[in-house]
């Protein structure tokens, strides 16, 4: 039998398992971080949110080149994008926070072990045993707290495998060239993001929805602003079309699609993005050897991120009724761990989660849609101020989009507020904060914002709910 027994072992080192294994160790628990792979970090630090947003950002500063006469910025006709080198520096970010996860693993007295963890039972004698399989050969350790955070990978279509041609997150990060045509299967955030990306290097780029709208999740005038958008930038977006067959040709890829009308069409490009969505990793862990039964591999938890099991908690993507965002697993980690620890917390809300997308524009969000507040059986007030109206988005030459806030009429509580255009990734924290602290729209219009500011236009977005915007 092992001799160390842990306070509490985690299996998966995403952004979940890192985050909960730091916290860990800052609160003194004796931990084990168990990882299948060679590297911490899990999908979002090496194939998910950082490489792409390097990629992001690298195309929004060629974007910024190409209108660089307009600030008197001449001679740059003859610029050309050296593809190697931004996937170099790319890899070099990734390489850079992979290596800093190992030193915070050191710093906090965190024990990593590499392979997969699987349960073996339930807790006996208030002790959970986990295999450990590394090149073939099974160990176990032993720890008084499990917390289970495996994550999730990109669904395929049935019938297909990725491959050159056929990517999916993973494989479209590690292109050696960039493809003068793209076909993205799906428009949720990976599929609107790698489409902005390709665009700004002049790939031609089509984008098949089967929902009626772009960005499903978002709210409705959010999905109609980003349409518009992107037909300017040349994006050819499909809705409410049914995938029938993607096949490969002499040149490339082939999707046959039914649209909206009901009429089968034919696309042809190099390469097929497919963006449909993540399924929880939940197999080969040995819940079957536990009282957790996974609903279509997703596990339900309380609010502390408890199972059914004592002792076991489950985050990130694999959890049930939540969106599979890395800074949801991170929060979720730091609860699970505080409730182990027996220190403070406070559970995560599904109305203060941000929802943030990096294309061009930006979209964040956080709380409920109009549509949503309403469906609750909401008075609903909301206001809208246009980003063509802010002095620093002039400044920036970033016109597009707006700031949309949701409010309840009577009280002025903030239901939702919904953002498109510049920085609105960063923008959204204030509208998170003002949810979190139950701000109201009133409290929000007499909130100093400095001027000139992106962030001001918040100012009057609030103050658009009671028709008491100054810029517009």
């Amino acid at each position: 039998m092992p001799e160390t027994i842990y306070d509490v072992a985690i299996i998966g080192s995403g952004p979940g398992g890192y985050t909960a294994a730091i916290r860990a160790g800052e609160y003194g628990l004796k931990t084990a971080l168990i990882e299948k792979h060679s590297k911490l970090g899990g999908t979002c630090l090496h194939v998910g949110c950082i490489p792409t947003k390097s990629l992001l950002f690298d195309a929004e500063i060629y974007d910024h080149f190409k209108a660089a006469k307009e600030h008197g910025i001449e001679n740059v006709d003859g610029m050309k994008v050296n593809w190697a080198t931004i996937q170099d520096r790319k890899n070099k970010i990734v390489t850079k926070h992979a290596k800093g996860l190992e030193f915070l693993m050191r710093k906090n007295k965190v024990t990593t072990i590499s392979g997969c963890g699987r349960l073996t039972g339930p807790v006996k004698n208030g002790v959970l045993t986990v295999e450990v399989e590394a090149d073939g050969r099974k160990s176990q350790i032993q720890a008084k707290n499990v917390i289970i955070a495996t994550g999730s990978e990109a669904r395929m279509l049935p019938g297909l495998k990725p491959d050159k041609d056929i990517l999916t997150n993973i494989e479209i990060l590690s292109l050696d060239t960039i493809p003068k045509s793209l076909i993205v299967i799906g428009s949720g955030a990976v599929g609107v993001e790698f489409a902005s990306i390709y665009k700004s290097y002049n790939t031609e780029v089509n984008v098949i929805e089967a929902l009626p709208r772009l960005v499903p999740v978002e709210d409705e005038e959010i999905s109609k602003e980003l349409l518009r958008v992107y037909k300017k930038r040349g994006i050819t977006c499909h809705l409410g079309a049914k995938v029938e067959k993607v096949e490969k040709t002499k040149t490339g890829m082939s999707v046959t699609f039914t649209g909206a009308d009901g009429k089968q069409q034919k696309l042809e490009a190099e390469k097929v993005l497919v963006a449909i969505g993540r399924a929880p990793q939940t197999d080969n862990i040995g819940l079957e050897k536990t009282k957790i039964k996974a609903d279509r591999g997703f596990i339900s938890t309380n609010e502390w991120m408890q199972t059914v099991e004592p002792c076991i908690y489950a985050i990130g993507d694999i959890i049930a009724g939540m969106p599979q965002l890395a800074h949801v697993a991170a929060m979720q980690g730091m609860v699970a761990v505080a409730k182990i620890a027996g220190k403070y917390a406070r559970p995560v809300k599904r109305n203060l989660i941000p929802g943030c997308t990096y294309c061009e524009p930006q979209i964040g969000s956080v709380g409920l849609t109009e549509a949503q507040a309403k469906e609750k059986g909401y008075k609903v007030k909301v206001g809208k101020f246009p980003f063509t109206a802010n002095s620093k988005a002039s400044i920036m030459s970033s016109h597009e989009g707006f700031i949309k806030v949701v409010s309840e009429e009577k009280y002025g509580e903030i239901l939702g507020v919904h953002i498109i255009g510049p920085l609105a990734t960063e923008l959204i924290s204030e509208a998170v904060t003002a949810m979190q602290l139950e701000a109201t729209v009133e409290e929000m219009m007499f909130t100093i914002h400095a001027h000139p500011t992106l962030y001001e236009a918040l100012l009057d977005g609030f103050s658009s709910v009671e028709g008491k915007a100054i810029n517009i």
